[in-house]
């Protein structure tokens, strides 16, 4: 078969590192792929390594979060031009589906007559969503969904048989990465924004401390996509981190060597979150989480592998509670951890499920012409 991709960004995300780890199987599958993103960011590097073919399209920037006036101008003004862009590349490159990997290509793709596959990798809302909806029933796209939270809201524009809810997979830690560092140790990872929850973080790790003096507490990852709104929150938690035994570590490229330094992961996105890929990085560590009851992580903090929290301070108490008590609770805690990660999220499930979804949306779409013929 061949493919073309599309995302919306050049600079590393969960959703292109998700793209990343699908590109592999892809390969051998045997099929062409063509990538196509805008900008200049590192994506087109770490995917012309992989021995893929890339392209550029245009689109955006844009500001993340809340968009501007002048965003919505671009965008209205952008998409025709982008529109040709993605006709020409599925002409040239014989695409037979487009796989697109961020809600903002999707007004491109309708008109090119070629199937399409969206991966909705986070919720998206208000008028962004409707613009997508509205591009995927013209488009009569299928969806592929992180979970039923953000599954949900497509329906009012997709058919249901043709939304599929796939969990991110992610790959075991190598072997030989060991549990490392003196006394105990909290950790909160993900890019520095409000939606993620540094500040609730730190508001929980002051209750810990006071229980807990000798606790310490990393801080992972940095703002994204130069959005100068996650820039200013990201200095605003660094204000508050004073007086508590807080290390901003930035962005980790190894999950695996800052998971091993952590006893406990907590999640306190206050979004409407999907169920973030770092949860199930931690299953895969044996590292319990603690996170909210936020968007879809209910969906996969279940079962004994991690506990559900309503707020700061109710994660602090059961942190504080996780870690004084006997060494087991934690260690059958793990294990259920990693149990789960064995049963629903490893890598290999998680590939030979989007590329099967991506199969039956080809043969589906040729159903249909043959159908409407």
């Amino acid at each position: 078969m061949k493919v073309l991709i599309l995302d919306q960004f050049s600079e590393p995300g969960g959703a292109q590192q998700m793209l990343m780890e699908l590109l592999p199987a892809v390969r051998e599958r045997g099929w062409d792929a063509l990538i196509g993103m805008p900008g200049d960011g590192e994506m087109f590097e770490r995917i012309g390594a992989l021995g893929f073919e890339t392209a550029r399209i245009a689109c955006g920037p844009y500001r993340s979060g809340r968009k501007s006036p002048a965003d919505a101008l671009r965008f209205l003004t952008g998409t025709p031009g982008l529109a040709r862009r993605i006709r020409l590349l599925a002409k040239q490159s014989g695409a037979e589906l487009i796989y697109v990997n961020g809600p903002r290509v999707l007004p491109g793709v309708v008109g090119t007559r070629v199937p399409v596959v969206f991966h909705s990798h986070s919720y998206v809302a208000g008028l962004a969503r409707r613009v997508a909806g509205e591009a995927l029933r013209r488009a009569e796209a299928s969806v592929i969904a992180a979970c039923r939270f953000v599954a949900e809201p497509w329906t009012a524009y997709v058919p249901g048989e043709r939304v599929t809810v796939i969990y991110n997979g992610v790959a075991e830690p190598p072997r030989g990465v060991a549990r490392r560092g003196n006394g105990p140790c909290i950790g909160c990872i993900g890019r520095i924004a409000p939606e993620k929850g540094q500040r609730e973080f730190l508001r929980a790790a002051a209750i810990v401390h006071r229980a807990l003096p000798d606790c310490r507490f990393r801080v992972y990852g940095a703002p994204l996509f130069g959005d100068a709104r996650a820039e200013r929150y990201a200095a605003t938690v660094r204000a508050e981190a004073a007086g508590l035994p807080v290390e901003f570590q930035g962005w980790v490229a190894d999950i695996h060597a800052a998971l091993a330094g952590l006893d406990l992961l907590l999640v306190p996105s206050v979004g409407p979150e999907a169920t973030t890929r770092v949860i199930p990085e931690a299953f895969a560590a044996g590292v319990p989480v603690i996170a909210f009851a936020s968007g879809g992580i209910p969906e996969v903090v279940e079962g004994g592998c991690g506990m559900l929290a309503g707020s700061a301070e109710h994660m602090a108490a059961l942190a504080i509670e996780l870690l004084k008590g006997p060494p087991e609770t934690r260690a059958r805690m793990a294990e259920a951890a990693r149990a789960r990660w064995r049963e629903r999220f490893t890598l290999q499930r998680y590939r030979q499920e989007v590329l099967a979804t991506i199969e039956r949306a080809a043969l589906g779409s040729a159903a249909r012409e043959l159908t409407n013929a």
